[in-house]
């Protein structure tokens, strides 16, 4: 007789067996598998694997995302494969507003995505960004899934990227505006946040002080007071958890803000 060791031998090696030819289909999902997928989430998936945007990415990616979508994931950090991904999917809906999708967009999306993250991470970005352009994606769902689990800095640096894209190919159009202010709802961005960004891919003559979320009145006290609380709350350091690329890509934001405050006081003649 089988001891309950060899039983459970026997039961292992049966169910490695039975699931291999699934993991071989899946691991040739886009040329790359989820295999190299999980080398450019990088930080890790969390709560992305699950509601919509789990499902969504189900549908690009196989099994990929399967049996994670009932998992809980309140009060949970910010992973950079979360980051990563929401990136991806918005940027997809962006593309995908005026409904039709470009080449030339797809192009210029990979060239900011080279900029930002390095040409072997932006391959791997394309080829998942290929598979999620031709998913239907609900907006409101995936960017509200986003919206409930992301911290707030992440969100504006999400913003931040996606006012890129936008730009990537001279100022934003309508649409994308549309889309842009959309998503910054559902994910809660505050419209003054919101407006503060957009001030800094969409010139107007009140552009630095829209930035730095004041009005032209304002007194030079409060412009200094303005400039310290914009600088703390755009910092580099407060996204340096979703990894080093982005911390240097929102080095970016945190300048524009250092230079609009150095436009105002060179126009009132402030030492």
């Amino acid at each position: 007789m089988f001891s309950f060791f060899s039983i459970l031998l026997i039961v292992v090696v049966a169910l490695v067996v039975f699931n291999l030819p699934k993991s071989r289909q899946s691991g040739s999902t886009a040329s790359t598998g989820s295999g190299g997928y999980s080398k450019w989430i990088g930080g890790g998936v969390g709560w992305a694997f699950g509601g919509p945007l789990g499902a969504l990415l189900g549908y690009a990616f196989g099994r990929m995302m399967e049996g994670n979508s009932t998992n809980s994931y309140d009060n949970q950090p910010t992973r950079q494969g979360d980051f990563n991904v929401s990136l991806l999917v918005l940027s997809a809906a962006m593309m995908k507003a005026d409904g039709t999708i470009k080449k030339s967009e797809l192009n210029y999306v990979k060239q900011f995505l080279v900029r930002n993250f390095g040409s072997e991470a932006a391959e791997q970005y394309t080829l998942m960004l290929r598979e999620i352009l031709k998913q239907e994606i609900k907006l409101q769902e995936v960017a509200g899934q986003i919206g409930r689990y992301m911290d707030y800095s992440s969100k504006l640096q999400l913003m931040h990227y996606l006012f890129g894209i936008a730009a990537s190919d001279g100022e934003p159009n309508v649409i994308e505006i549309n889309t842009l202010n959309s998503i910054s709802g559902y994910l809660g961005v505050y419209p003054a946040d919101f407006a503060s960004i957009k001030a800094m891919f969409v010139k107007e003559t009140d552009s630095a002080y829209k930035i730095l979320e004041i009005s032209p009145e304002a007194s030079d006290e409060e412009l200094k007071k303005a400039y310290r609380e914009m600088a703390l709350k755009h910092h580099p350091d407060k996204v340096s958890h979703l990894g080093e690329d982005v911390r240097a890509a929102a080095e970016e934001k945190f300048k524009k803000v250092t230079d609009a405050y150095e436009q105002i006081k060179k126009q009132r003649g402030i030492k």
